[in-house]
C-alpha cells in the first residue's frame, strides 16, 4: 500500500531504510496496536505530517492507558485478596480504572453539560452490583459484535440486528443521551447513525470491537437498524 517506502533500493534490490523510515513504522505500528485498519492509517499519516508532534500525541495516549491499566490491576488484585480472605470489597477500589470522569470535557463539548452532569449522576447513584452488572452487559455487547463480524454475516442478517436492537436499548438505559429521550425530542435515529460513525473514526471505541473494520460491521449494522426502526 506503500505506507512505509524504502528510502532508496540498491543494484541488488535491497531496500534500505533511514532513521525517517523507521519514525515511520513505529507510527504504524503504534496505529495498528490501537486497533486501526492499514487505510485509516493510511488516512492518519497523510493528514499528521509532522511526526514528533504526532508521536507526542501517540505517548499521551499510551500514558494514559498504561495509567488505566495499573489502577485496573490494583483494583482487581484487591478483590481477589478481599475474595480469598473473606474481606469487605469497597465500591470505590473495585471500580478504580473504570474512572468515567476522565472522559468529562469531552462529553461536554460533545453533548453539553447536562449530558455529563445526568450521566454522571446516574453511574454515582448506582449499587455496586448494578455497576458490575451495567459493564458486564456492556462487555458482551461488544463480544456478541466481534462474533458476528468474525463470522462473516451480513450487517442486515437476523442474527446481526437482534444484536443492533440490544445495543439500542443498551443506549437507551443511559440518561443525558439522545438515546434516553426516545419519548421526548431526542434525535435516537441521528445520535445511533452517529455513535456508530464515531465507533469508526475513534480508535478508543474501535478497540471494543476488535478494531476498525469491527467497528465499521457495528456501524452499519447500527444504521440498518436506525433506517428500518428509528
Amino acid at each position: 500500500m506503500g505506507l512505509l517506502k524504502p528510502s532508496r533500493t540498491g543494484h541488488n534490490g535491497y531496500r534500505y531504510y533511514n532513521q525517517d523510515a523507521l519514525v515511520q513504522l513505529q507510527r504504524i505500528l503504534l496505529l495498528r496496536g490501537l486497533g486501526l485498519g492499514l487505510p485509516v492509517i493510511s488516512q492518519v499519516l497523510d493528514d499528521e505530517t509532522d511526526a514528533a508532534e504526532a508521536l507526542t500525541g501517540h505517548l499521551e495516549s499510551l500514558k494514559q492507558e498504561r495509567a488505566r491499566l495499573a489502577r485496573q490491576i490494583a483494583s482487581v488484585t484487591q478483590t481477589i485478596e478481599a475474595v480469598k480472605g473473606g474481606g469487605e470489597i469497597m465500591a470505590e477500589d473495585m471500580f478504580s480504572g473504570f474512572d468515567h470522569t476522565q472522559y468529562k470535557d469531552e462529553v461536554e463539548e460533545r453533548w453539553g453539560k447536562d449530558a455529563y452532569a445526568k450521566g454522571d449522576s446516574w453511574w454515582r447513584g448506582m449499587s455496586t452490583e448494578k455497576k458490575a452488572a451495567w459493564k458486564q452487559r456492556s462487555q458482551q455487547l461488544g463480544e456478541d459484535w466481534i462474533a458476528a463480524a468474525t463470522a462473516g454475516i451480513a450487517p442486515d442478517s437476523a442474527a446481526a440486528q437482534d444484536i443492533a436492537r440490544r445495543h439500542v436499548e443498551w443506549l437507551t438505559g443511559i440518561p443525558g443521551t439522545p438515546a434516553s429521550d426516545a419519548r421526548g425530542k431526542g434525535d435516537v435515529k441521528a445520535y445511533v447513525t452517529g455513535l456508530g460513525e464515531m465507533y469508526v473514526a475513534d480508535p478508543r471505541f474501535a478497540k471494543n470491537y476488535g478494531g476498525a473494520e469491527g467497528a465499521g460491521f457495528v456501524r452499519d449494522g447500527l444504521k440498518i437498524y436506525a433506517a428500518e426502526n428509528l
